[in-house]
């Protein structure tokens, strides 16, 4: 076995693991702490597979600020975790099976391909996978791109949604009867006679 295979086997057992204990841990702060290993080790195997852009982007933008998001909106949200407990025991009976039948479809997909582990041929020097994404990702799924955008979109109002709370008795701002204040309203001059000395 090469260093490579060694490397590949490591990340994406690491992975699994990490992925399972997501969905089965009771703390949501963990779990989120765990989906943040899942996607470490994600970007470890696309730098395996020479796709670089794609590795830092995953580790810049959503381990250092899509679950930065998620770890503050988890913090916030008071979840009870009680509940969450009974809702993993109820569904866990349809969730095993559904789980194996992804299994399935996964090792059956990639039945002739699932132990074999060769990187890809290396490229010439001076390729630059950053310049190919953009091709494609411009030209041939430029729907696909612009519908992830709103998507996150939709996500990122959510999130300010949802944490958003209206709590009585808090004293708020109202900018326009701040601009439309004047100093007549605001400043009194008042003369008084200047101090004596003794």
């Amino acid at each position: 076995m090469t260093f490579t295979a060694f490397l590949f086997y490591f990340f994406a057992t690491l992975q699994v693991f990490a992925a399972i204990s997501l969905i089965t841990v009771k703390n949501p702060v963990h779990s989120v702490l765990l989906l943040v290993v899942t996607f470490v080790c994600g970007s470890a195997l696309w730098m395996l597979l020479e796709m670089e852009f794609l590795s830092i982007v995953l580790v810049l933008v959503y381990v250092g600020a899509v679950m930065v998001l998620f770890l503050f909106v988890v913090m916030m949200l008071d979840i009870n975790v009680a509940e969450m407990r009974a809702g993993f025991a109820r569904y866990f009976a349809i969730g095993v099976p559904v789980a194996a039948a992804m299994a399935g479809l996964m090792i059956w997909v990639l039945r002739d391909k699932l132990f074999q582990v060769e990187g890809p041929p290396p490229h010439a020097e001076g390729y630059a996978n950053t310049e190919e994404l953009g091709k494609i990702l411009y030209t041939d799924y430029f729907y696909s791109f612009e519908l992830a955008a709103v998507v996150l979109l939709v996500a990122m109002v959510a999130a300010i949604a949802l944490t958003y709370r209206r709590r009585p008795g808090v004293k708020k701002q109202k900018p326009g009867e701040q601009v439309a204040v004047r100093r007549e309203d605001r400043v009194r001059l008042v003369k008084m006679k200047a101090e004596q000395p003794e």
